[in-house]
């Protein structure tokens, strides 16, 4: 677990690429041979923790079914709640400081768990379309959630989830 705050502090300064096993045994206070004994290097430390997190969430969201179109907004609003409770883990790791993988792998899971029943209520006549419709649409709430984040969750999830899904059933238009 130091292990693990310790890189996540180090990632709030600096690129994963930039930050050695030796800064981060330092920060935490051990010996690189006890890290050693755990990961390969910075860059398993990192995708350990990302994992874990990712199936914390893939988890946390298997407890509810979107079927309906009024669920999205529900399951919607669980991922952002999600995010929430993870606040500093994701901001950190979604940051510029981090690579894209927690990224690619967070669009993933929400692909899984809410557009794959969105599109299929949507039911969009044109199917050529529906995976740029898609990448569409969960690559612009990744970045929504990502300014959240930095905003300091100054909206309830409720309101985030809301104006998401506004945007995605109705468009810029939609917005008033």
């Amino acid at each position: 677990m130091v292990l693990k705050d310790s890189i996540m502090k180090l990632l709030k300064e600096k690129q994963i690429s930039a930050i050695t096993v030796k800064e981060i045994c330092e920060l935490a206070d051990i010996n690189r041979s006890t890290f050693y004994a755990h990961f390969c290097d910075q860059f398993d430390l990192l995708e350990q923790i990302e994992e874990e997190l990712i199936e914390d969430m893939g988890m946390y969201l298997s407890t509810y079914n979107v079927k309906k179109e009024d669920d999205a907004l529900q399951m919607t609003e669980k991922l952002i709640e999600y995010f929430a409770s993870k606040q500093d883990e994701c901001q950190t790791l979604l940051n510029e400081n981090s690579d894209s993988s927690f990224q690619k792998k967070v669009m993933v899971v929400t692909h899984r768990f809410i557009m794959k029943n969105w599109m299929e209520v949507v039911n969009h006549p044109n199917k050529d379309i529906s995976e740029y419709l898609s990448s569409f649409i969960v690559s612009g709430g990744i970045q929504m959630l990502k300014v959240w984040l930095n905003n300091g969750m100054d909206k309830s999830p409720k309101e985030m989830a809301e104006i998401i899904i506004n945007l995605v059933n109705t468009g810029i238009r939609g917005l008033r």
